[in-house]
């Protein structure tokens, strides 16, 4: 076996490891937290709604030894490391994160504020440098770990009325490989997923805010939002089993990518 190769046996497991998951309230955060603890792994949940992110561990069924939960604005590197420092004191050890916090705003382009432009990134982008960096300091003192940035199919394909929202998932493409490249060597391996027509809040907010302008119902809209050729929507768990698998050592080969989730709707 090569230097450094992983063995096939349990080489997708999680087994004893602490990961940090934000935007934990709800949507696809509550998919990640159910396939880490699934993968044998504990999650430490943080969101700005923090009875939210009880919410979701009594939804998903967490034992109170595999989860803890932890308000946190992500755009408030202050907010930020308090939450990463109580992650490291409940569970004795950090081996991870995953940026999943994310707000979009629709609006014709011309139509947009310099708030609601401001707000995208500094959640989108910002809050994922911010966890990233306070996770990573802390990776590189313990011997390395894994990162994973959830952007979306949004950051590859420009969408209609979704400026901002494109711009910055396409930013946290570029945070995940400039990571990548320069916490490499530190033993951190960094990578995104991209996914699409997933089954949350947020895409069925998509659909309400399209229907009067398309009149089209929303339930009819949003029936169309799954990939063709699933012939549904993605479910949150979905997206968070292939994060489980980029956060274990089996993807130690796979650094600096942006992995598609979003059943075949997106080619490159």
């Amino acid at each position: 076996m090569p230097p450094g190769e992983v063995g096939p046996v349990n080489a997708t497991s999680l087994e004893g490891r602490v990961y940090l998951v934000t935007g934990a309230a709800g949507g696809i955060g509550e998919g990640i937290a159910g396939a880490l603890v699934e993968a044998g792994g504990m999650v430490a949940l943080v969101d700005i709604d923090l009875d939210g992110a009880r919410s979701t561990a009594r939804r998903v069924g967490l034992a109170d030894t595999s989860s803890a939960a932890f308000r946190a604005d992500v755009s408030d590197a202050d907010e930020v490391e308090a939450a990463v420092e109580s992650t490291v004191q409940h569970f004795g050890r950090i081996d991870g994160a995953v940026n999943n916090a994310g707000v979009v705003t629709l609006d014709e382009a011309w139509e947009a504020t310099g708030p609601d432009w401001n707000h995208q990134l500094e959640i989108n982008v910002t809050g994922s440098f911010l966890v990233a960096q306070a996770v990573g300091k802390r990776l590189k003192a313990s011997g390395g770990g894994s990162i994973v940035n959830v952007a979306s199919n949004c950051g590859k394909v420009g969408y209609r009325n979704m400026a901002a929202y494109n711009a910055s998932k396409s930013a946290v493409l570029g945070l995940t490989r400039s990571l990548s490249m320069e916490w490499a060597e530190h033993g951190i391996n960094v990578n995104a997923v991209c996914p699409g027509g997933v089954d949350t809040p947020m895409l069925a907010g998509v659909a309400e805010w399209l229907s009067p302008r398309l009149d089209i119902p929303a339930e009819e809209l949003l029936g169309s939002m799954g990939p063709a050729q699933l012939g549904r929507r993605i479910t949150p768990m979905e997206v968070g089993r292939v994060i489980a698998f980029l956060l274990s050592d089996a993807a130690h080969i796979i650094r600096g990518q942006a992995i598609n989730v979003d059943g075949g709707d997106t080619w490159y």
